[in-house]
């Protein structure tokens, strides 16, 4: 008998008689799972697909045929496009980045007084005896009238202005945070990228040009000082210009004149005047100014009367007037050959009244 797996009319005359023949129109197996193909359904047939019987499978083993260039011009093109929405996003066209770290440089300057701090005549209208200029409260912070500058738009210094204003009367002349130890209100002006700096200054204040709490705002020991009135006179000007990062700046220089009293003692006890300079140097980019918070550059904080030698980072700590009171010693002579303590640490002499 003949082998069964061989036709009928025997094997071809020249043939092998074996599957040898056909491997060179074999496909591999990716190729068949390519190119599969599905009949149409009844419901299809009836719908009016009567013109093929079948339909293209197309899945994920399709991909395969896409060439390699058409993948790496599809990445490309993605890439492109990523990179557009990232600098769309962080657009330089934003002046000043937002810094972060130590941001704030502080002077804090003691004015000693020459002879004994006296109690003001009338406790009740301590400051009738101060020169012309002063105002009461926010009105004497001198708020100039918006105006655009090279990179700012009107609408947009105004903005800046009414935050700084805002944060001065937040930070000098709000009692909240003068006499009851609320910081709360002045650290909602600082920027994300200063906070961690205020937040240091309030719970670890230290004479470092950098961490005294003092330079954010003027406040008081709430255990030994008492407002005498609720008024504080101020006067002073703002000005307005452009900082070389492309900032918005805006420059403070205030003098702040609080009625103090101290706080274990009778409502009608002797009233200490005490000065204040505050001299402020705000900056503000497009993002600062959209969210009404701004970036406190330098303070410089003089204060009188004030005891050399006293501590001033956490809380101003003023020379209060009592009767038969004392002048404190003179400020020591500065000597440049000394360099025993940093040359930030100042005190001056307070001007006779």
């Amino acid at each position: 008998m003949g082998d069964p797996r061989e036709p009928p009319e025997g094997v071809p005359e020249g043939g092998s008689g074996n599957e040898d023949e056909y491997r060179s129109v074999v496909f591999d197996e990716s190729f068949v799972r390519a190119a599969r193909i599905q009949e149409l359904s009844a419901r299809e047939r009836l719908s009016g697909g009567f013109g093929r019987a079948t339909r293209p499978r197309i899945g994920l083993g399709a991909l395969g045929t896409v060439p390699r260039q058409a993948v790496a011009l599809l990445l490309l093109i993605v890439v492109a496009f990523a990179a557009a929405v990232y600098f769309g996003i962080s657009s330089p066209g934003r002046p000043g980045a937002e810094p972060v770290g130590s941001q704030l440089t502080v002077s804090l300057v003691a004015l000693s007084p020459t002879s004994p701090v006296q109690p003001v005549a009338d406790p009740a209208a301590p400051f009738v005896g101060l020169p012309a200029g002063y105002t009461d409260g926010s009105a004497g912070l001198g708020v100039p009238a918006g105006a655009a500058t090279a990179h700012y738009t009107r609408v947009e210094v105004t903005r800046a202005l009414d935050t700084a204003q805002r944060y001065l009367v937040a930070s000098a002349l709000a009692p909240r945070t003068l006499v009851q130890g609320v910081t709360t209100d002045v650290r909602s002006f600082v920027t994300t990228g200063e906070q961690v700096q205020f937040d240091q200054s309030v719970t670890s204040p230290r004479d470092d040009q950098h961490h005294a709490a003092t330079g954010w705002m003027v406040r008081f020991d709430p255990s030994k000082i008492a407002l005498a009135a609720d008024t504080v006179k101020v006067a002073g000007t703002m000005r307005i210009d452009e900082a070389e990062n492309g900032a918005l700046q805006i420059t403070t220089d205030h003098t702040f004149v609080y009625a103090l009293r101290a706080a274990d003692g009778p409502a009608t006890g002797p009233v200490t005047l005490l000065s204040v300079r505050r001299e402020l140097r705000m900056e503000f980019d497009r993002g600062d100014i959209a969210v009404a918070q701004l970036r406190l550059v330098d303070a410089v904080v003089q204060t009188g009367p004030t005891a050399c030698g006293t501590p001033q980072t956490t809380f101003l700590q003023p020379i209060m007037a009592t009767p038969g009171g004392t002048a404190p010693p003179a400020p020591p002579a500065v000597d440049p050959a000394d360099r025993a303590a940093p040359a930030w640490q100042q005190c001056g002499v307070l001007a006779a009244p």
